[in-house]
């Protein structure tokens, strides 16, 4: 292997190379041209062990992402390209890379989205007996059910919110987005201490007329919207962690009960407590 690194070192780096996106040969081979000048082609396959037929290849794909260059080019020799400029530059067209990907599957994904939504509701044509509950575990599929509804909340929006959030209520724009359509907003928090940050959000929402108040303990989570729709979030009591398992429902009579439960609680709230003055 490379007459400057150790094997013990050697190891190290190659796994480390190898997490950073080379394959196995790639990151061999370029660490052996870190410890030399410059090498042939077939020189540098037997030093780093990468078969004949391979290390064209392999020579290329490192020219291509920036940790080898060429140095001669009528018999070709090749030499490392210095870590400081190599791994910041691959890591940079990588973050690139993985960007432009997303973006692509973005916009993909929201014209699937309005594809397939089509598709969900006609097959939801013959509905079952229990259509108007269903269960989510994924709490970004949660957040997700929970702006949805927030977004489209005509009149009223009622929540129970206690940590730890899928989506934290009092960071959220789309509750005063709908107390500037008019939708009357009651959240009920479960006490607790307040840091500068939220404390900032709840005066925030006062001046909005989003009204808020605590109480010492809350039984779940909570959020109803225009008495019909909403969710419930239920602590999992079985396994140690702390999940949130989530009911979202559309239907009146649950609808009417849920907003029951909240206002006997927010009957028992109290309002925020100002900030301490300072010394």
């Amino acid at each position: 292997m490379s007459e400057e690194l150790p094997e013990v070192e050697f190891q190290r780096f190659w796994r480390r190379l190898q997490q950073l996106g080379l394959n196995a040969y790639e990151a061999r081979s370029y660490l052996v041209l870190l410890g030399h000048p410059r090498f042939k082609a077939l020189e540098l396959a037997a030093r780093a062990h990468v078969p004949r037929q391979k290390i064209y290849d392999v020579l290329d794909s490192l020219l291509e992402k920036g940790f080898a260059q060429v140095v001669q080019e009528k018999t070709k020799l090749f030499s490392a390209v210095e870590p400081s400029l190599a791994i910041p530059g691959f890591m940079a067209r990588k973050r690139h890379s993985m960007e432009h990907a997303l973006t692509d599957q973005g916009r993909i994904g929201n014209a699937l989205v309005d594809d397939l939504k089509e598709v969900y509701s006609e097959g939801q044509g013959g509905r079952g007996t229990l259509d108007f509950l269903r269960i989510v575990t994924d709490p970004s599929q949660t957040g997700a059910e929970y702006r949805k509804m927030l977004s489209e909340v005509a009149s009223e929006y009622l929540e129970f919110s206690r940590p730890p959030y899928a989506v934290d209520p009092l960071g959220e724009q789309l509750v005063k987005q709908a107390r500037l359509r008019g939708v009357c907003c009651r959240i009920l928090l479960e006490a607790t201490s307040w840091d500068q940050e939220h404390r900032q959000s709840l005066e925030e929402y006062a001046a909005a007329g989003v009204e808020v108040r605590q109480v010492d303990s809350l039984p779940m989570k909570l959020a109803v919207f225009d008495g019909r729709e909403g969710l419930i979030a239920l602590l999992d009591p079985v396994i140690t962690r702390p999940t949130w398992t989530a009911v979202v429902f559309n239907h009146e009579g649950m609808g009417q009960a849920m907003k029951g439960l909240f206002e006997e609680y927010w009957r028992r709230g109290r309002g925020m407590a100002p900030e301490p003055a300072g010394p």
